[in-house]
């Protein structure tokens, strides 16, 4: 009776939680590189999706590069706690981890691409770990907004471990789900990075591993951007500028 009850239970939150998947920020905050309004609501060529890489803040700067990207931020899903702060997360109490939230216009970019930098950028095969950092705020994940994204991730994950496997890798950890309640992190961590007087850091390993062609993509970004990320270079995410990368290159 408890268990039916708490079901009941869960079933109203998810309903609840489905009418506001990203909670607002209490003002209007833009983008320290791309001037663009953080929690804007997505248009009609837009999508949105959610990437945790390690720490968020290397991981933010290499998406907020590349062309046809209109906003990131960081912040926190996957957990069970509303409204977490940046010490609740980091306490591993929390379920949440460290997320990118990226927004991506349609006729520029496609997830394909995001999905390429994601898997390269960091190692995903680390569990609740990237590099020194440790945790299960620190898990390797890619929160889908729509059907359609999570068969891209899946079908993407699938192409990438066959690449993994072949190079002496083990099984990849990262946890792959649709329609997750994303929390804006503090303001001092958006676009960290960029910011003046900030510390230089990222967690993520990239595997070297290149990630290739899989079912369902549709890659819009010639190779000439992809030469801006060097992963032999010891984090190579806070040695590239901040700058977005032009896109007629």
């Amino acid at each position: 009776m408890i268990k039916k009850i708490s079901e009941y239970l869960m079933m109203i939150i998810d309903k609840l939680y489905s009418e506001k998947k990203t909670e607002k920020l209490k003002q209007k905050v833009l983008h320290t590189i791309l001037k663009s309004e953080l929690s804007a609501k997505t248009k009609d060529n837009e999508q949105e999706v959610l990437f945790g890489c390690g720490c968020f803040w290397g991981a933010e700067k290499g998406f907020w590069r590349l062309p046809g990207v209109i906003t990131t931020a960081v912040g926190y899903a996957g957990g069970e706690k509303e409204k977490p702060s940046y010490r609740e997360v980091c306490s591993g109490l929390t379920g949440h981890t460290e997320v990118v939230r990226v927004i991506w216009n349609n006729n520029e970019i496609d997830l394909s691409d995001l999905l390429k930098l994601f898997w390269e950028c960091h190692d995903p095969t680390q569990g609740n770990r990237q590099g020194n950092d440790s945790g299960s705020q620190y898990r390797s994940a890619i929160y889908t907004t729509s059907k359609a994204q999570l068969s891209k991730a899946i079908a993407s994950k699938n192409s990438y471990q066959n690449e993994l496997q072949k190079n002496g890798f083990g099984e990849i950890t990262t946890e792959i789900k649709n329609d997750v309640k994303f929390y804006f992190a503090e303001d001092y961590h958006q676009q960290y990075l960029a910011k003046p007087g900030s510390r230089p850091y990222c967690s993520a390993m990239p595997t070297k591993v290149t990630f290739k062609d899989f079912n369902g993509a549709n890659f819009k970004l010639n190779e000439k951007i992809w030469s801006n990320y060097n992963w032999d270079i010891s984090h190579c995410i806070l040695r590239g500028e901040n700058t977005p990368i032009e896109s007629n290159l």
